[in-house]
């Protein structure tokens, strides 16, 4: 149950968990959250959100080609994220980052289109990487592809609806170019 919430953000997610509680107890499991999550940064500094294993490589490609512009959309907060993002020294690697501060939970496609007017990206040349149903859907829901990753949180039979699906790190380069090669061109 706990991991088909994962990507939501948490105002929509403790409902979703504990539907029978009112308000005010959703209320106060994202403080408590929040609270813990935090603490749990703050004394395990960086080894507390590990990375999956190649993604630094990847990110780093991906940035490195001058065709490229990376971005993020999640359900985390500001502060989370940076801390994440700071603390693995790849900041500087994302154009835009959209988080659940600022829009409504996915898979409303606000973090999506707000990512494409920052970077002056067209649905047609943009695409969602994903590891749950939501992140699927909020895609189809922005009018782009999405790219569904089999490492993440929610089983690859749940992501349904994606543009295409990758199994492993190494070829997520590849699946990437294959999907957005401009028409009448053909990846690499």
């Amino acid at each position: 149950m706990v991991l088909s919430i994962v990507g939501l953000s948490l105002e929509v997610a403790m409902p979703r968990l504990a539907p029978e509680l009112d308000a005010n107890a959703h209320e106060a499991m994202v403080a408590g959250y929040r609270a813990g999550f935090r603490q749990r940064r703050e004394s395990g500094g960086i080894g507390a959100t590990p990375l999956y294993p190649g993604i630094r490589e990847v990110v780093e490609g991906l940035a490195a080609e001058p065709q490229t512009v990376l971005g993020i959309a999640t359900g985390k907060s500001l502060r989370g994220l940076e801390a994440l993002l700071e603390g693995h020294g790849l900041r500087q690697h994302f154009v835009t980052v959209q988080v659940a501060d600022h829009h409504p939970s996915k898979p409303h496609p606000s973090m999506l289109m707000a990512a494409m007017a920052e970077t002056g990206i067209g649905p047609e040349r943009a695409l969602m990487i994903g590891d749950t149903s939501f992140d699927m859907d909020m895609a189809r829901s922005a009018g782009m592809r999405g790219l569904a990753v089999a490492w993440g949180y929610h089983p690859a039979s749940e992501l349904r609806g994606a543009t295409g699906h990758v199994a492993a790190v190494d070829a997520l380069p590849a699946a990437i170019d294959a999907l957005v090669a401009p028409a009448g061109e053909t990846a690499a």
